[in-house]
């Protein structure tokens, strides 16, 4: 094991997640993204050179034995895990009254069922090095908003930021929660384009997740809601 800290970010091959393992990277970390998309994976190793320090993963986030072979696999090829961030995640875009359900099932599982089961596979090995979970929420998941399904997982995700915090604090582990609100993302690719007024780029919320990391030890920023100014919910 080395000293040098390794970060495990699920939907780590676009978006946010890919910005986050860039600003990593940079810094001189190691990082494994896992993605379910193996041609993405590969052309994000691609556009960075491929380096060294970068370890991508094929599986998806809401199957419980794939999160946990990406644990495995992480320790494996790097020795330690640091900080997990559990970022996969999707919406459906549509309203309890009038979406359909089809689609709902796989969006409940990646965005709520996804970083509970990253944090129980993770947190044998967060212990050892007292290490951080970092859940990608919303600012859906603090505003209501007409029959909106993915603001109810986020809302979830919310909760389960903080009843984490209440049962790992006590080993050492801290728990950040960053809850975005529009990001200029591909999120957006299913709405047929970017909604109107300002944004924030992956990369600044990004920022704000290596900001929470990288806080003194013994430090535990737990909450972080970050907009763009002049969103007003």
């Amino acid at each position: 094991m080395t000293d040098t800290p390794v970060t495990l970010i699920t939907g780590g091959g676009s978006g946010i997640g890919a910005a986050v393992a860039r600003r990593l990277l940079d810094a001189g970390q190691r990082v494994a993204v896992t993605g379910r998309g193996e041609a993405r994976l590969r052309a994000f190793g691609a556009e960075l050179g491929d380096p060294e320090g970068l370890l991508t993963i094929r599986g998806s986030a809401a199957e419980h034995a794939q999160v946990a072979a990406a644990v495995e696999t992480t320790l494996k090829e790097f020795g330690r895990l640091d900080t997990v961030v559990a970022n996969a995640g999707f919406a459906t875009h549509d309203s309890v009254a009038e979406g359909d359900p089809a689609g709902w099932t796989e969006m409940v599982l990646t965005n709520v069922l996804g970083p509970a089961l990253l944090i129980r596979a993770s947190i044998d090995a967060l212990k050892e090095t007292r290490g951080r979970i970092v859940l990608v929420g919303s600012v859906a998941g603090f505003v209501n908003t007409p029959g909106n399904i993915y603001g109810a997982t986020k809302w979830a995700v919310t909760g389960l930021a903080e009843n984490t915090r209440r049962e790992v604090t006590q080993w050492g582990v801290g728990v950040t929660l960053i809850a975005p609100g529009r990001v200029e993302t591909p999120f957006w690719d299913a709405t047929g384009g970017l909604p109107p007024g300002e944004l924030l780029t992956a990369d600044q919320i990004a920022d704000s997740v290596v900001w929470a990391m990288t806080q003194p030890a013994g430090v535990d920023v737990n909450t972080v809601v970050v907009r763009p100014l002049g969103q007003p919910n």
